[in-house]
């Protein structure tokens, strides 16, 4: 199940080695998770839930939580979190986890303190960015990050990004912008680097602790706090949740773009955001079938260019809908949705049910700020950057990392402003989708000219910078106007604007050779069809437009994988034709009647609490998420209630309880589970 060939990344691994799933030898390679591993063996099944049996797998792939436990070489880890090493034994974890027997001896040496200006929790865009920020200024800094690699979820986006190219890389790609910023960061000589050292916690002497390298407890002393953590990713509450196979675009995007790995035949996408958007198209991409996307709100949040994308390659999308229910045994087998109302209530008989074996769950984000927090309980200097701060693109997350950077070094008393500018870009960048425009027609009795099928107000402004002759316009005061083609001269016909538009939203129209059927340009970033191949033409929004042939495949130097077809088409259909299907659309879609939401939805993950368990206090007049913790064990998992607490918070909406009668839960003290005996200085074998 990896990925041998794909159109945006290169498929290159080392040499191969083995290890060992329940006695069975299987293949590894050096850098792969064990949750990498298991699913590219075909593995779903981890092992099953010590309270109930139930099958547990993959769901967060971000060490949030603790679905993929197994037992490495007889020691409890997370799979999603631990690179599978030769000859290793990996095994489920029958019941409980219990520890690894001690050895005869101990030995404990004394934990190391660390002191230095800035401590930047978080590798991602936003933290990389406020590391470059401090090294260029020599201010010492200490980078830390709980995975083994800078880069964060940069090295899951294979797309072109929005937002400013003089600002924040816009028209490149995630992975390369990555491996910029990452290479930028190494180089600077005050900056150092602590990669699989996650943060535990923020104490009240101003100290954080560490896992260095996943090894040795370390407290740091900084001055001043950086807290560039990401989001995590909301669950949904429906029969069948838990399932292998129900898991959030985060988890999906690391098999599929980090560890090429295709965890999948048939997919199905909750969420129309930018994220659940974004993956359908990362799943097409490495030749996973999505078998439909569905939003509960009338239209989709995200950028209508990326909705588009997938409109034009047939996938099925259902606004005002929900799911309803995930189906099978031990894995997915298939999903219900229903629509819904103007109050989000299922609508009785417009159930259907697709036949799929994974469920992409992409509802929103919630800030990773928990040490933003405690950092301003404690008196801690701090500054929270990219989603920690703010849910929005990474391209805002480069921005406001570099604006947190600087943030840091005026606290230290360093000399350095923020330009006034660079605030309003920041807001500018943090956008959301906006007011949709009609698409002008070009200017008629033109020999060869874009057409420009981006019409929503989004931050971008690629196409104005791409064009060698500066007949694409954006506004500079405000780059979330759609771009205008403005013919001041002659278009060369270069086809630069249709390669570079991060939202493939640009065809170029050529009438130079034939005034009956002109020459349409379109950008493709899968395997190219022949030339000679016949293929489904169709508008923006996926509509069929007829047939036509490829006439050629061309590449832009520096385009980076994006194809260029041109097509032979008729003159009434070029300015419609905004892509091209290479099959005709199939909708898999089989009605059937499913119930309302039972009491058997799986709330707290860790526990198998139900939310039977907790309407049933709530309707007690339980108003304490501590009380239902004691009474039920919901947020006393390994997650610390990151993932059931916001399901709580909603059940007690849909009791009629008003937020503010609800007491919230008492922060665990640390960010994740650790052993005892590491807080002693214990090192970890």
């Amino acid at each position: 199940m990896r990925i041998e060939k794909h159109p945006i990344l290169e498929v290159r691994r080392p040499e191969p080695f083995a290890f060992f799933f329940q006695e069975r030898e299987l293949l590894g390679y050096p850098g792969e998770t064990i949750a990498s591993a298991l699913f590219a063996n075909g593995i779903r099944i981890f092992g099953r839930h010590h309270k109930d049996g139930s099958p547990q797998g993959i769901f967060c792939a971000n060490g949030q939580c603790a679905q993929c436990l197994v037992l490495a070489n007889g020691r409890p880890v997370k799979a999603c979190m631990t690179l599978v090493e030769p000859g290793m034994h990996v095994a489920p974890i029958d019941g409980l986890p219990q520890p690894p027997h001690p050895p005869g001896h101990l030995e404990f040496r004394e934990i190391e303190e660390v002191e230095t200006e800035v401590l930047v929790i978080g590798g991602g865009p936003a933290g990389m960015s406020a590391a470059l920020e401090l090294g260029k200024l020599g201010v010492k800094t200490l980078l830390v990050d709980d995975k083994h690699r800078l880069g964060g979820k940069l090295l899951l986006q294979t797309h072109r990004f929005f937002g400013s190219r003089e600002a924040v890389f816009a028209g490149t790609r995630g992975i390369v912008i990555a491996q910029k910023l990452a290479s930028e960061v190494q180089a600077q000589k005050s900056v150092e680097v602590w990669l699989n050292s996650p943060a535990l916690a923020v104490f009240s002497d101003k100290k954080v602790g560490v896992l260095k390298e996943g090894r040795r407890y370390v407290l740091v002393r900084p001055k001043v706090l950086v807290v560039a953590t990401g989001a995590r990713e909301r669950s949904l509450l429906f029969p069948g949740n838990t399932l292998p196979g129900v898991y959030g675009a985060g988890a999906f995007q690391t098999l599929v773009n980090r560890d090429l790995v295709r965890p999948a035949e048939k997919l199905f996408v909750v969420g129309g955001g930018n994220v659940g958007l974004i993956a359908a198209y990362h799943a097409l991409q490495a030749g996973i079938e999505v078998v439909g996307l569905c939003e509960a709100l009338p239209e989709c949040t995200g950028y209508k260019v990326h909705k588009d994308k997938l409109l034009r390659l047939g996938v099925p999308i259902y606004t005002s809908h929900t799911v309803l229910a995930a189906h099978g045994k031990e894995h997915v087998e298939a999903i219900t949705i229903a629509q819904v109302d103007e109050h989000f209530r299922p609508i009785q008989g417009t159930e259907k049910t697709f036949a799929c074996d994974t469920i992409l769950i992409a509802v929103g984000l919630d800030p990773v700020d928990e040490f933003y927090r405690k950092a301003r309980e404690f008196g801690i200097p701090a500054f929270a950057a990219g989603d920690a701060q703010e849910i929005a693109e990474a391209s805002a997350a480069i921005f406001t990392g570099r604006i947190a950077g600087r943030k840091a070094a005026q606290a230290l008393g360093y000399a350095v402003e923020i330009p006034p500018a660079w605030e309003k870009t920041a807001e500018i960048l943090k956008s959301k989708a906006g007011k949709i425009h009609a698409v002008p027609k070009p200017p008629a009795g033109l020999a060869v000219f874009p057409v420009i099928h981006c019409a929503q107000e989004i931050p971008c402004n690629p196409c104005s910078s791409m064009c060698p002759l500066g007949l694409i316009e954006v506004p500079k005061e405000d780059i979330r106007l759609p771009p205008r083609f403005v013919p001041k001269r002659e278009c060369a016909g270069c086809g630069r604007c249709v390669a570079f538009c991060p939202g493939l939203a640009i065809t170029l129209v050529d009438f130079r050779k034939d005034l009956e059927y002109p020459v349409v340009t379109v950008p493709w970033e899968f395997e190219p069809p022949p030339v000679g191949t016949e293929v489904f033409l169709v508008d923006r929004e996926g509509a069929d437009l007829g047939r036509a042939k490829v006439l050629e495949v061309a590449h832009i130097p520096g385009a980076d994988h994006t194809a260029l077809l041109r097509l032979s088409v008729p003159k009434d259909l070029a300015l419609k034709v905004a892509g091209i299907r290479v099959k005709k659309r199939v909708l898999p879609e089989v009605p059937k009647e499913v119930g309302p939401i039972p009491d058997e939805a799986i709330v707290c993950r860790c526990e198998r609490v139900r939310a039977g368990e907790i309407r049933a206090l709530i309707r007690q007049g339980v108003r304490d998420l501590n009380e239902i913790k004691a009474v039920t064990r919901a947020g006393m998992g390994a997650c610390g209630g990151k993932t059931c607490r916001n399901l709580i918070l909603r059940l007690f909406r849909e009791e009629g309880v008003p937020l503010e009668e609800v007491t919230d839960f008492v922060s665990r003290p640390l960010f994740m589970e650790v052993p005892l005996g590491i807080f002693a200085g214990m090192e970890e074998p």
